[in-house]
């Protein structure tokens, strides 16, 4: 979002800031040089965390459970469900749309007519089907499952822009040329976590109780109220919002895209001229020494080096930093696979299992993912408060540890997440094997929920190290033009890995469940495998973490990286 600077002489002394307390290259909503006391920083960034709080309300109260509503209402076996969350979350971080009001009006649409969709489901069914008996044969209308997944896929589109566009819009209102300010975009990476997972931890407790014990349209239709205000929140917060200065450069997709085309246009020509691979040097003296193929595309084909300059060396070096991120991004692949199976087979092993925490009353098991957002929660301003600045006195970093290793500490603990997975799932088939369930899908097995809790508290600790740490290298490392993208790349990580996540459960479904077997997958839980599964992802998680510390250790920082 951009705003033109108001320029003329219409402006009185007293209205004219000090200098040390004007934000270069920001202005405020009308339009004049942004002043740092009245403006940005934690008074603008509160607004917008507020904003992420809500619409991580309404997603989660969503997506957390709709493997239960697939299985349930729509009747659909647990590979199949598995599959369809798997493919709403790639399709939710593959989309880029500005930041904008009509974002979350099309959100509302589409929350309001997911609502709409389980309500006619409901008073058209039976009510056999409406307490979970005999779903394969209460399957719905084509026509309802279609209005349905058009709802589901609209929702999705527009978190996809929504997402990462709010999320840089967040850190552009902290000055990175200003210390204290710098240091607190450090932090508001931490906080806004932090804030969004305690949304989270809402929806899941209340939502996924009012889905499962009250109506599934009630449960749908409330975080279409929460977005509303969500709306009105954002708009609360625009007259101490910084605005980023439009300026006349050149599209940086064009601009970057256009050293790849000049590089691969000139890669029979010999290198650059020794002055230029000098200035190079002295400019950027550890960037150049990688990636020295897009040196080339200084000259333009058949061109001296006086008139043949077609891209700059700043635009060959934004080229590299991007180049640079490729690994990383491809190292954390693994991650990713692992951080989507939180909401779909996990969720399927807790309704197996005794969930009853008091006389009457059973938690929902999608509720249990609230252990991930608690954690994080309650481990967040113990990192920053305590752990940052003990590290942040050893290393001088603003940030106490590195971007890269505390993205590496993440991936690591995703890693042992899934080790106690499938341990904590061959104990729960040994004793519905010990108990004579087997063939008896719907019986309980004699084995707590709270079993599952260890996996899901090291899988919140996990995220709360690699996700922020993904966060903020992908806004840090990328050109300045392209923060939104560069929380995209990142985003897309996750959409990248729930489609692999997806596209892993349908080969396995297909070659374990031949020859009259059972598959790993299988609708009854006590014949099916997911142990084998978990080991083959820890064991996916364990080559991903080597290759991440092979890249990592490689990895060299944008120039004007703090950390």
């Amino acid at each position: 979002m951009a705003i033109t600077v108001v320029t003329g002489n219409d402006i009185s002394e007293a209205e004219i800031p000090l200098l040390d307390d004007v934000v270069s290259g920001s202005v405020d909503f009308n339009g004049l040089p942004a002043v740092r006391s009245k403006s940005g920083c934690w008074k603008s960034a509160s607004f917008i965390i507020g904003v992420e709080v809500a619409e991580r309300f309404a997603y989660y109260g969503i997506s957390s459970n709709l493997i239960s509503y697939f299985t349930g209402p729509l009747g659909q076996s647990m590979a199949t469900a598995a599959e369809n969350v798997n493919e709403m979350e790639r399709r939710c971080f593959c989309r880029f749309w500005a930041l904008s009001s009509r974002t979350r009006i099309w959100a509302d649409i589409g929350l309001g007519l997911l609502s709409l969709s389980a309500a006619i489901h409901s008073f058209n069914s039976s009510s056999e089907c409406k307490n979970g008996a005999n779903n394969s044969a209460c399957s719905p209308p084509l026509l309802e499952v279609i209005v349905f997944f058009f709802c589901l896929y609209l929702i999705a589109f527009v978190q996809g822009g929504h997402k990462p566009c709010v999320q840089a819009f967040g850190a552009d209102q902290f000055d990175e040329e200003d210390e204290k300010e710098l240091k607190a975009k450090s932090s508001f990476f931490n906080w806004w976590y932090f804030s969004m997972n305690g949304g989270i931890v809402v929806a899941l407790l209340v939502l996924n109780y009012i889905q499962e014990n009250l109506s599934w349209e009630l449960g749908f239709g409330i975080p279409c109220i929460v977005m509303c205000f969500a709306l009105i929140i954002f708009l609360l917060g625009s007259m101490t919002y910084r605005f980023p200065i439009k300026n006349d450069e050149m599209n940086p997709f064009v601009r970057i895209g256009r050293v790849f085309v000049e590089a691969a246009r000139n890669w029979r020509n010999a290198p650059t001229t020794i002055s230029i691979e000098q200035e190079a040097r002295r400019i950027f003296p550890q960037e150049c020494t990688k990636f020295k193929f897009l040196d080339k595309a200084i000259l333009a084909p058949n061109a001296s080096a006086e008139d043949g300059k077609v891209c700059s060396l700043g635009d060959v070096e934004d080229a590299k930093t991007i180049l640079r991120l490729v690994p990383i991004w491809s190292a954390c692949m693994g991650y990713a696979i692992v951080s989507a199976q939180a909401s779909t087979l996990f969720t399927k092993q807790g309704v197996t299992m005794d969930r009853s925490i008091a006389s009457g009353f059973q938690i929902p098991s999608a509720s249990l993912q609230s252990l991930i957002s608690v954690s994080i929660v309650v481990f967040i301003p113990i990192y920053d408060r305590i752990l940052v600045p003990i590290a942040r006195a050893v290393t001088k970093k603003p940030s106490g540890i590195s971007m890269l290793q505390r993205i590496g500490t993440g991936t690591f603990l995703s890693f042992l997440s899934m080790v106690i997975a499938a341990l904590v799932e061959r104990q729960r088939l040994a004793i519905a094997n010990e108990y004579g369930l087997v063939d008896k899908p719907m019986a309980t097995v004699p084995m707590s929920v709270w079993w599952l809790a260890p996996q899901y508290l090291l899988f919140g600790i996990a995220d709360m190290f690699a996700m922020v740490g993904l966060q903020e290298l992908f806004y840090d490392q990328v050109p300045t033009e392209l923060k939104s993208i560069g929380l995209a790349l990142y985003l897309s990580i996750f959409g990248i890995g729930s489609f692999l996540s997806s596209f892993l459960i349908s080969v396995i479904e297909k070659v374990t469940s031949g020859d009259g077997h059972d598959s790993w997958f299988s609708n009854n839980l006590n014949r099916a495998h997911l142990d084998y599964f978990y080991w083959l992802l820890a064991g996916l998680s364990a080559v991903t973490v080597a290759a991440y510390v092979y890249f990592a250790k490689s990895y060299m920082y944008k120039r004007k990286s703090k950390v």
